[in-house]
Parts: structure tokens; C-alpha cells; sequence
């Protein structure tokens, strides 16, 4: 009885978490920043792009934000080895993160885009700005304050799928749950301990996001508590 209450201070178990908890960061933290990333310059492109990159772009949303993330993984994975292209695990796991959160993030990045007054535009074409460097420098830091909130809650969505990178065989921190469940069968233990480190997790970027939020506010145009 004792032994059963001490399941999860057993070191093969401690080892086998903590392990698992360290490659689910190195799979949130790359697919969090490529994934921004994309969102930016698709969004971008989607707002500013002429008629081809508006076409391209909008159809790389409609298909990344259409099929389902596992069935992406799976193309990634066990797809591309068909063509002759072959990838990690790992490897196969950020890129599918990354496109998906991209696709989903560039609506929050589009959406900021169109939110700028069409009188800043025009003042920075009349002042001979070119249109690149009318949006870095005129509405993509506008545009970036006002999607930070929708693109980090996309990031706590991401740490949450990043659960699905075990069905490639990237074993992460459910992956390794799995594991320990299968040969202890003591699921309920073993799952509400991965979800109270997914809780957290998603704790600490909530909170570090409201404190980016709050850095980045203007005086007398936002109000944080």
C-alpha cells in the first residue's frame, strides 16, 4: 500500500517525466517562435501581397487550418519517406507544430493588419516609403501589439497539441506517460500528474504573455490589470 502511494516518487518514474518534460520543451519553444514567425509574414503577405502571394498564402491557410494536426504529423512523418524525403521524429513534429500554428496565427496577424488606419499607409506612401518598409516600420509594430493576444493564446494551444508528437514516436512528455501507464496500469495517477504539468506550463505562458502585453502598451490606448 505504501509502495503504491510512493508510485510516483520511484526514480525510473521521476527520470522517465522529467525526461519526457524536457523534449515537450524543446518542441513547444522552436514551434512557438517558427510558428510566429510564419504567422507574420503570411499575415503580412495576405494584407500587402499582390494577387499570386494572396492566393498562395490564403491556400496555405485553408489547408493547414482544414487537416486535422494528427493527419499532418502523419504526412510529415510517414508520408514524405514515399517521395524519398525522410525526417526525424522530432524534426517532423516542429514542422507540423510550426505550419499549423502559423496558418492559425497569421488570421490574429491579418486581422491587426487591416485594424491600422488606411491614413497611416497613405502618409508613409506619401513620404516615400516603399511598401516593405511601410510595413516594418509603420504597421507591423501596431500590428503586433494588437495580435499578441490571439497569437498567445494560440501558444498555449501549442503546448497543449504538442501532446500529439508521441503518435510519430516522438516521445514527450505524454509519450512517456503512456509508457508508465501501460506498465503499471495506473492511468488515473500517471495522467492527472501529466496534466498538472500541462497546467502549469500553460500557467507560466499565460502569465509571461500578459507581462509581454503589458511591456508592450501604449499609455492612455490600453489598460492591463
Amino acid at each position: 500500500m505504501i509502495m503504491e502511494e510512493l508510485f510516483f516518487l520511484q526514480p525510473e518514474v521521476v527520470s522517465a517525466l522529467v525526461k519526457g518534460f524536457c523534449v515537450s520543451v524543446k518542441l513547444i519553444v522552436p514551434s512557438a517562435i517558427f510558428g510566429f514567425i510564419i504567422g507574420i509574414i503570411v499575415g503580412a503577405l495576405r494584407v500587402y501581397g499582390n494577387a499570386f502571394a494572396v492566393a498562395i498564402t490564403s491556400g496555405y491557410v485553408l489547408i493547414f487550418r482544414g487537416f486535422p494536426l494528427v493527419v499532418q504529423l502523419f504526412i510529415w512523418y510517414f508520408g514524405l519517406p514515399y517521395i524519398g524525403i525522410y525526417l526525424s521524429p522530432f524534426v517532423a513534429a516542429v514542422l507540423g507544430f510550426s505550419l499549423c500554428s502559423g496558418a492559425y496565427q497569421s488570421e490574429y496577424v491579418r486581422g491587426a493588419f487591416l485594424s491600422v488606419k488606411t491614413g497611416q499607409t497613405m502618409a508613409a506612401q506619401a513620404l516615400g516609403f516603399s511598401k516593405i518598409k511601410m510595413v516594418l516600420f509603420i504597421t507591423l509594430p501596431q500590428a503586433f501589439r494588437r495580435a499578441l493576444p490571439g497569437c498567445g493564446n494560440e501558444i498555449i494551444y501549442l503546448i497543449k497539441y504538442s501532446s500529439l508528437a508521441y503518435m510519430i514516436t516522438c516521445i514527450e512528455l505524454t509519450g512517456e506517460g503512456k509508457i508508465i501507464a501501460s506498465d503499471s496500469f495506473r492511468y488515473t495517477e500517471t495522467f492527472m500528474v501529466i496534466g498538472a504539468v500541462y497546467l502549469l506550463l500553460t500557467s507560466v505562458a499565460a502569465w509571461l504573455l500578459h507581462r509581454l502585453e503589458y511591456r508592450l502598451q501604449l499609455p492612455g490606448f490600453e489598460q492591463y490589470s
